[in-house]
């Protein structure tokens, strides 16, 4: 008989962990859902500094690094290719714009050859990112 009354008092003194599992795999899913992917070009790059920058959300990103080879998608770009890979990436988004995102040592050559190139692909909005000093 007392085995019986031990159990009932185990029951009672015991903590229910399963609301507090529905919980934490609630804010779980809310934390996946709400983070932001930042889209990255493939290739790091130190920006140059400027006096005013403002960076928005953007749909092709292309990157010049120190060595000026161009990366655009996560895939070194030729610079015979950057046109047509620029159209490629314009029709599956066609309201996308540009942002080159050049090394400080990248030279000015490469940022005109991509904004040429967006030029002729009638890509209105073209941006070259910048740390802000």
């Amino acid at each position: 008989m007392s085995k019986r009354q031990k159990t009932a008092e185990d029951e009672q003194g015991a903590i229910d962990l399963t609301p507090m599992l529905d919980v934490v795999f609630i804010m779980l899913i809310f934390f996946i859902v709400t983070a932001t992917f930042i889209k990255v070009p493939g290739e790091d790059v130190v920006k140059p500094e400027a006096t005013q920058s403002e960076l928005k959300a953007t749909s092709i990103l292309v990157a010049i690094n120190a060595n000026d080879e161009i990366w655009i998608d996560k895939e070194e770009v030729d610079e015979r290719q950057v046109k047509i890979t620029l159209e490629r990436l314009r029709s599956q988004n066609p309201k996308g714009w540009i942002v080159i995102q050049p090394d400080k040592k990248a030279s000015i050559e490469k940022i005109a050859l991509i904004a040429e190139a967006a030029r002729e692909l009638d890509i209105q909005k073209v941006s070259v990112a910048t740390e802000k000093s």
